[in-house]
């Protein structure tokens, strides 16, 4: 069965005064259920506050614009107060407890990506907010919650019933905690300040995100990446070769993906978008094109360390075989041979648009 994988938009599911929360649905991107991957987003305007909640996912969370503040319970823990900032990635394992707040004027953007392959749906999270509307609280009786917390009936009531927000609402004037810059460490790493592993003049950058420089996604059992990709350059043919996903979000800037499968099969030729979500199959072979003001992304890989065959540039795997096996392979003679294995000399995965 052929499954669509066009890229798609977030849709809004839920918000108000202070934020919104978006989500991408497994209905109109099916890689998600196939691949038991999760999407969202929480975009927070000025005091916006995101309630204390845990969710039935793994993920890694991306600031994808402004600054603002997370605070994060992992089990049995302190809680640990975070300054964050565009370009940062946080390592969300299982079980931890997040909350969420914008002081700032600028919008805080916060994008979710993570392993569903143990929640209650596949291809969506599913978060239990810990108060709210919606919140755990809200569905105990006062009974429970005052013989629970050891607490009068009023005061119980109060708990249960006073904050009629639903995972999102607007806090003017609250006392939050300050963020400690010293909690930061082991628990985020800022992509577009972190040395670059990959650097390549007039074609792209890339940052990797695994165990080396961020431990905890071991945990969480996910690897990712930042790529900038220059205008107008390429990146070059590639694949996991350890069977792992490739879920890519378009942060900024525009270009042109194919994707080649089974049988030689382009499953997807189309113009991408900032904004815009699309997954790779597995096995399944990517390449990007930028458009002249260059392209951004960031993509998590199911795997923590995750491990990529390149097929073009003198790393690339037509390069490693030897001459009269690509002359066999493609049916040419020694001379086209010699001129295919003489371009792309360098070790680059992106290559610089065409003079």
């Amino acid at each position: 069965m052929e499954i669509d994988l066009s890229p798609k938009l977030a849709k809004k599911l839920y918000g108000g005064d202070g934020g919104s929360y978006f989500a991408w649905s497994p209905s109109e991107l099916p890689m998600l259920r196939e691949g038991n991957i999760g999407a969202a987003k929480l975009a927070l305007e000025k005091n916006g506050f995101a309630l204390p909640k845990y969710s039935d996912s793994a993920q890694v969370a991306y600031v994808l614009q402004g600054a603002g503040v997370v605070g994060i319970v992992l089990p049995e823990k302190e809680e640990k107060v975070l300054p964050v900032k565009k370009g940062d990635a946080i390592a969300l394992p299982f079980g931890v407890v997040t909350w969420w707040y914008n002081k700032e004027d600028t919008e805080f953007v916060v994008l979710f990506l993570g392993d569903t392959s143990k929640a209650h749906k596949r291809g969506e999270f599913t978060d239990f907010y810990l108060n709210g509307s919606n919140g755990i609280f809200t569905g105990f009786s006062t009974e429970f919650v005052g013989r629970a917390w050891d607490l009068e009936e009023d005061i119980a009531k109060t708990l249960v019933s006073k904050q009629s927000g639903k995972g999102i609402v607007k806090v003017c004037g609250a006392n939050l905690p300050e963020p400690k810059k010293e909690h930061r460490d082991g628990m985020t790493l800022n992509c577009e300040e972190a040395p670059l592993d990959v650097d390549i003049k007039k074609g792209g950058r890339v940052v990797v995100l695994n165990t080396k420089n961020l431990p905890l996604v071991g945990e969480v059992g996910l690897g990712a990446d930042l790529v900038r990709l220059d205008g107008s350059a390429m990146c070059s043919p590639g694949f996991s070769c350890d069977s792992a996903l490739q879920v890519t979000y378009i942060v900024r800037g525009s270009g042109r993906v194919q994707v080649v499968g089974v049988d030689g099969k382009r499953v997807l030729e189309t113009t991408i978008k900032a904004g815009n979500l699309f997954i790779v199959p597995r096995f399944f072979v990517v390449s990007k094109i930028a458009d002249p003001e260059g392209l951004e992304w960031f993509s998590i890989i199911t795997t923590p360390n995750p491990i990529f065959t390149h097929l073009a540039g003198s790393i690339g795997v037509w390069k490693a075989l030897s001459p009269q096996v690509l002359e066999a392979a493609f049916n040419v003679d020694l001379a086209t041979e010699k001129l295919f294995r003489s371009k792309r000399t360098s070790d680059a995965i992106f290559f610089p648009p065409p003079n």
